[in-house]
């Protein structure tokens, strides 16, 4: 029997098992994941190799598969994702001895345990290593993620940097021109690099002084090894700014950035912000371990760039 608008209904012959989707609404699962605030670009194609990904139901491994974010069901260790998320942007004041990462194998602390309060799933953007402190962007917003660390963004980034010795003015200009550097450990056979060239400029002299070094890079150890090739240790090294961004708190406390901030680093890498529907602000209320390590440094300068000049009690 037929019913009302039967005739208007395609040849069975006619139609697929599903219907073809617009090629502009596909996009690749990585640039989906980033955009949920899953992780950004990079480590999600990692999730996809590692069998983490399904897309309705079926399994995905291969880089460059497309999928909808509106209509398909995408799921990262089995956990269904969203396509429009609220995304979040901190800034945090790295403490040294602690990893930049989401966990850790050896269980060392991770920068996460600051956001442990954020009912978002957050991650850092860069990297500090175990040594080191300074500014950090934490955020669960992969594709801006992914464009500030592209290689080709050049987002620059400034140090303060405590050698040991004093270093040759000819050695100091070396490292503006840029230096052949390994590209892993000293026992790598990886090869060298050499390194775009960098702003130095001294910021306090002492027996062991302190520069303040600008770069738009972002290799594993790279400061460490730049002053290594002209043959100069370095004790600490402190991250002051990045980008547009620039750090105003003592370590281990972090906050919410503001609008015009975020709109700084969209407009370093050239991307226009998108639109996003915000609930109401939360009171940013430090972690309980933040607080815990704020009282422990309480005599340690806040590194804003105004304020971030070392102490001679604590860094001489």
């Amino acid at each position: 029997m037929k019913r009302p608008g039967d005739a208007e209904r395609p040849a069975p012959e006619e139609t697929a098992p599903k219907a073809p989707r617009d090629k502009g609404k596909t996009e690749r699962l990585q640039k989906i994941l980033a955009s949920a605030g899953i992780a950004s670009r990079r480590k999600a194609e990692e999730f996809i190799v590692q069998g983490r990904v399904q897309v309705n139901g079926q399994l995905i491994t291969e880089l460059g598969t497309k999928a909808d974010p509106v209509h398909d069901h995408i799921r990262v260790d089995g956990k269904l994702i969203h396509p429009t998320q609220e995304f979040r942007y901190y800034m945090l004041n790295k403490p040294k001895e602690y990893v930049t990462t989401a966990s850790d194998p050896q269980g060392r602390p991770t920068v996460m345990e600051f956001f442990s309060r954020i009912r978002l799933r957050m991650f850092p953007v860069g990297r500090l290593d175990y040594y080191s402190e300074g500014l950090l962007l934490v955020t669960n917003d992969g594709e801006l993620a992914n464009a500030l660390t592209r290689a080709s963004s050049h987002v620059s980034k400034t140090y303060l940097v405590k050698v040991s010795d004093v270093p040759t003015e000819a050695a100091i200009e070396a490292l503006r021109h840029g230096v052949s550097i390994p590209l892993g450990g000293p026992d790598s056979n990886e090869g060298r690099v050499r390194t775009a060239p960098a702003k130095v400029r001294l910021f306090r002299a002492g027996e062991n002084p302190w520069y303040e070094i600008t770069i738009t890079e972002g290799r594993n150890r790279q400061l460490r090894k730049m002053f290594e090739e002209i043959g100069h240790h370095v004790e600490k090294i402190r991250r002051v700014e990045y980008g547009p961004l620039v750090l105003d708190m003592p370590p281990g406390e972090y906050r919410e950035l503001r609008p015009q901030e975020v709109q700084a680093l969209y407009r370093a890498v050239k991307m226009q912000q998108p639109p996003q529907e915000r609930s109401a602000k939360q009171k940013l209320i430090p972690s309980t371990s933040a607080r815990r390590h704020s009282a422990r440094k309480k005599s340690v300068p806040g590194t804003g760039r105004k304020a971030h000049r070392p102490t001679e009690s604590r860094e001489s």
